[in-house]
C-alpha cells in the first residue's frame, strides 16, 4: 500500500494563558494509506501524545517495526498525528528560557543555567481546556481537508485528559476511542482552577532519568530491545532543537541534552464525567488498553491526592455505556509502543478500527498474552 506523507502547519488562534489571542500553527503529520475512491471509503484516524513524549517520538518512532502510524497507514487509514502546544514541533511558548523550569529540574539544564533561578514565567503553561481547543481546531481542519464527518481516535496516556472530555462534548465528531494507557483520575478534580495557574511551563527530562523510570516496569525477559533507550532519546532529541543544547557537558564535548515538555493543569476527567450521559461506550465505541506492568497510569500504592490517584480499570468501571472493552497487555509497561510487544499493540488498534470488537465482543474485560493471543481475563 503506498503512503502519502504530509505535514500541515494547522492554524489556531491560542488560548493558552501565555500566548492567548494569537495566531499559531500546529504541527500535524499525515500518513494516508486510503486507496483512491471515493471520499465514503475514507476513514480518518488522529494519533494524540502524552504528557512527555512528542508525537512523532511517540507514534512514529523511525526504527524498524515501532511506526505505530504508518502501520494504520499500511491498513489502508488516513492517519494524522498532532502535537499540542508545548510539545514537539508545536509553538513553545515561554519554554525557550531554562528560568522557565521546574526549579527541581533546573540542575539538568547547566548549561546555560549555572544555578537555580526564580521562573520568568511563575505560571503552569496549558491546561484542559487549552488542550482541548487545540484538539477541536485539528478535527475540524481533518473534517474539511479530507471531507468526512467522524475521526477516529488514539491517545496514549495524557492523552485521555483532552480526549476523554472532547469526545463527550462532541461526540457526533468521533467514531470511536482507542486509549493505550489512559491517565485517569477516579475522583480528579470536576472545576477549573483560577487560570493561569502558579507554578512553572516547563519539566524536563534527561536520557537517565527515562531509563530509571522504565527500568521499573520492566518485569520480563526480552519486554524491551536492547538498543531502545538509545533509540527513543534519539528520537526525542531530533524533536526538541532547544533541549538538546541543554545539559551538562560530556567527555564528548557535546552537552546530554533534556527533553522538554509542559506543565499542565487538568480538570473535569473523573467518575462522574466519564460517565456523563453515556456516550462513552454508548454512541462512541471505547476500548482501553495498558500493561499488566504500568505503574504510570496505575497509582500503586494509591495517592492520598485525589488528583494523582490513577487507574485505568477504574476507567473502565465509569464508563457507563454498554459498548466497552479492557485489554490487559502482558508483559508490558506504560511504554508499550517502544516496547516489544507494540506488534500485537498495532494489530489490535487495526482490528479495533475495522470492527470496534475484541475477540468478536463490544463489552468485556480481556488479556493479550505475548502471541498476541486474547482470552477473557479472569
Amino acid at each position: 500500500m503506498a503512503i502519502t506523507t504530509t505535514d500541515h502547519s494547522v492554524p489556531h488562534t491560542s488560548t493558552v494563558p501565555a500566548n492567548t489571542g494569537q495566531k499559531v500553527e500546529l504541527f500535524v503529520r499525515e500518513h494516508d494509506g486510503t486507496p483512491s475512491g471515493p471520499p465514503a471509503d475514507r476513514k480518518a484516524v488522529l494519533m494524540l501524545h502524552g504528557r512527555s513524549v512528542p508525537v512523532l517520538a511517540g507514534y512514529d518512532l523511525q526504527h524498524t517495526s515501532y511506526g505505530w502510524a504508518k502501520a494504520l497507514a499500511q491498513a489502508g487509514y488516513d492517519v494524522f498525528m498532532m502535537d499540542l502546544q508545548g510539545s514537539g514541533r508545536s509553538p513553545r511558548p515561554r519554554m525557550e528560557d531554562p528560568c522557565n523550569v521546574n526549579p527541581s529540574q533546573q540542575a539538568a539544564v547547566t548549561p546555560p543555567l549555572t544555578s537555580s533561578r526564580t521562573p520568568s514565567y511563575p505560571f503552569v503553561l496549558t491546561n484542559s481546556q487549552s488542550d482541548q481547543d487545540e484538539l477541536s481546531t485539528v478535527v475540524e481542519y481533518i473534517c474539511n481537508k479530507r471531507n468526512v464527518s467522524k475521526v477516529a481516535f488514539i491517545g496514549w496516556s495524557a492523552a485521555a485528559f483532552a480526549m476523554g472530555p472532547y469526545t463527550i462534548k462532541n461526540p457526533g465528531r468521533v467514531e470511536s476511542l482507542f486509549l493505550l494507557a489512559p491517565i485517569f483520575p477516579p475522583g480528579g478534580p470536576p472545576n477549573p482552577p483560577t487560570l493561569p495557574a502558579p507554578g512553572f511551563p516547563t519539566h524536563v527530562q534527561t536520557r537517565s532519568g527515562l531509563d530509571q523510570a522504565w527500568q521499573k516496569e520492566l518485569k520480563c525477559t526480552g519486554q524491551r530491545e536492547p538498543d531502545m533507550l538509545d533509540v527513543v532519546w534519539s528520537a526525542l532529541m531530533d524533536n526538541d532543537p532547544i533541549g538538546r543544547t541543554w545539559g551538562k557537558i560530556q567527555s564528548s564535548g557535546q552537552p546530554a541534552g533534556a527533553s522538554r515538555y509542559r506543565n499542565f493543569v487538568s480538570w473535569g476527567w473523573n467518575n462522574t464525567t466519564a460517565g456523563q450521559g453515556g456516550i462513552l461506550g454508548g454512541s462512541v465505541p471505547v476500548l482501553v488498553v495498558h500493561g499488566e506492568h504500568d505503574q504510570t497510569a496505575n497509582t500503586t500504592p494509591s495517592n492520598t491526592n485525589p488528583a494523582l490517584d490513577f487507574h485505568v480499570p477504574a476507567l473502565y468501571k465509569a464508563i457507563t455505556g454498554p459498548h466497552k472493552l479492557l485489554v490487559t497487555v502482558k508483559c508490558a509497561g506504560h511504554s508499550m509502543p517502544w516496547e516489544s510487544q507494540h506488534k500485537n499493540l498495532h494489530n489490535l488498534s487495526k482490528h479495533w478500527l475495522k470492527h470496534t470488537k475484541v475477540d468478536d465482543k463490544t463489552q468485556g474485560r480481556f488479556e493479550m498474552d505475548e502471541n498476541g493471543n486474547i482470552s477473557p481475563a479472569p
